[in-house]
């Protein structure tokens, strides 16, 4: 870690800390907004690709997302979506080998992330820009999703009839909310009783618990066929969330496995942008 984010880091805890003395709801309702806030855009510079886009755009909860689309009318529909604090401009290496397959291609920036407006985005949020995309633009019958989006695809699957036609592709998704919240309270220092304000905060917003934003849950009315990559090494949604559906072996979900590439640069593997591209 840097010394400026060490610097931040430390005023985050102080101010958390100095405002719990006082109202612990009001530091979880502070640790929240941290939580749904990307304080950084990708800083990936436009793919040529990206200029031979459809550039449009669909209303999400009064914001403008921005969505990218090429070969419009091909054979098969794919969409690509990315993690926080990432951008459609990170997958530009999937665009071409799908458009040679004969497909139409979509990507969307979510909310707070690329192109698009906001500053923060929740799992809700993004199942949501789904949603109105595959209204505008679907159906869509391909997906690929890193981390974050592949939390988002699979939550919005399980609302939506599909069936083993639909194929997605799930690169180091975040499988497990509940690891991302702990890895918050771990890093914030936040004590019990702000953690307990954190949850209730959570559950006024989306009308459920944490434990509900789980992957493993959703799979149960998953029906789509699944390629999971996921890395050993992945200090972000670690592999030992993955470890209990590894151990079920569901009949849908082929998965692969790879070493020392961690959650990032996974996805810019070329035996994986390879394995992705011929499931989808």
């Amino acid at each position: 870690m840097k010394l400026a984010q060490k610097l931040a880091l430390n005023y985050l805890r102080a101010k958390l800390n100095f405002t719990a003395v006082f109202s612990k709801r009001k530091a979880a309702e502070m640790a929240f907004e941290i939580f749904a806030t990307p304080f950084r855009r990708s800083k990936k510079k436009e793919a040529p690709v990206f200029q031979k886009a459809d550039r449009l755009f669909v209303q999400v909860e009064g914001k403008r997302v921005a969505v990218y689309r090429w070969n419009k009318g091909g054979i098969r529909k794919a969409m690509i979506l990315h993690g926080f604090e990432s951008s459609s401009w990170n997958f530009d290496r999937y665009i071409g080998p799908l458009i040679k397959k004969g497909y139409e291609v979509i990507a969307a920036d979510a909310p707070a992330h690329g192109a698009s407006e906001g500053t923060q985005i929740t799992l809700p949020l993004y199942v949501k820009t789904i949603a109105t995309i595959y209204q505008e633009f679907g159906p869509i019958h391909s997906f690929m999703a890193h981390s974050f989006g592949g939390l988002a695809i699979v939550h919005f699957l399980e609302q939506v009839p599909h069936d083993d036609q639909v194929r997605v592709a799930l690169i180091a998704p975040a499988t497990e909310t509940t690891t991302a919240i702990k890895s918050l309270y771990k890093m914030l220092q936040l004590d019990e009783k702000v953690q307990e304000s954190f949850e209730e905060i959570v559950l006024e917003r989306g009308g459920v618990a944490s434990s509900y934003y789980s992957i493993p849950r959703a799979l149960q009315h998953i029906h789509a066929s699944i390629l999971w990559i996921h890395d050993e090494d992945d200090d972000v949604t670690p592999l030992k969330d993955v470890k209990p559906i590894i151990k079920k072996a569901p009949a849908n979900i082929e998965f692969m496995i790879t070493k020392e590439l961690g959650h990032r640069k996974i996805y810019r593997e070329n035996k994986v942008v390879k394995k992705v591209v011929e499931f989808l």
